[in-house]
Order: C-alpha cells, then structure tokens, then sequence
C-alpha cells in the first residue's frame, strides 16, 4: 500500500490544524480524499446567503483538492451534509455548481440532512473523493 501523504490547505486549512489539529485532504496511491468544506473564508466566517455558502464550499474543495495535486475533473464521490432541510435553492445551486465544476460528467452523490456542523452558523459541508489517473 502506497504510504499517505496529507496535505493542508493554505489559508483556513493552517488555523484548523493548529485549532483542532486536521489535516484538509490525503492522497494514498491515485485517490484523494478530504475532509468536509464549509463555505467559510480564511478567518471561518460563514455568509448570510445560503447561495453564496454553498458556492465558496465548492470553492473551498477546489481548493482543497489542488492542495493535494487534484481538481474538480477528478471528483467521482461527493457527500453534502445539510442542516435545515432542503429548500428549493439548495438542490438549484448544487446541481448549477456541479454542471459548472464537472461538465464532462456527473459525480455519485449522497445528500445528508443533519442537526449541525462543525461552526454555529454552518447550513452545508461538502466531502468528495477524487480519483488521480
């Protein structure tokens, strides 16, 4: 077995290991995985509109997975956790974000409604596994 390499993403991903002492993403041989993203900024601020947490999630695994040699086109497993349900917006902008991100192919998906996450104000947090070729 190839030995694990881990990788922490520049900016939110160094105050998270030196708060709670995680590292963002692995890579072991060709597959990459990471550890859930929020739609936080580098100070773990969340924005008001559950649109635009959603959208700097994606952004922040793009992140996450370029830190560990990866990208969006590697994706092939994505888990979303939700608190509050599933109103129309949020299966509206995961579905534009995902034909945005990956247009050349469609990812297997498991959604996952929850009591809370990891910060207060948190609605989603996005874990995918991507495959290297």
């Amino acid at each position: 077995m190839a030995k694990p390499e881990f990788f922490i993403t520049p900016g939110y991903g160094e105050r998270l290991l030196e708060q709670l002492h995680y590292a963002q993403a692995v890579k072991i041989g060709d597959r990459v995985e990471i550890s859930g993203q929020g739609g936080w900024n580098d100070e773990l601020e969340i924005p008001e509109s559950l649109e635009e947490e959603i959208a700097q999630a994606f952004r922040n695994v793009e992140r996450t997975l370029a830190a560990a040699g990866a990208g969006w086109e590697h994706v092939v497993h994505v888990n979303s956790y939700h608190v509050g349900g599933f109103p129309p917006e949020v299966n509206a902008t995961m579905a534009r974000l995902y034909r945005h991100y990956m247009p050349d192919h469609a990812p297997i998906w498991t959604q996952l409604g929850v009591a809370a996450l990891g910060l207060p104000t948190m609605r989603i947090e996005i874990r995918v596994t991507a495959i290297l070729p």
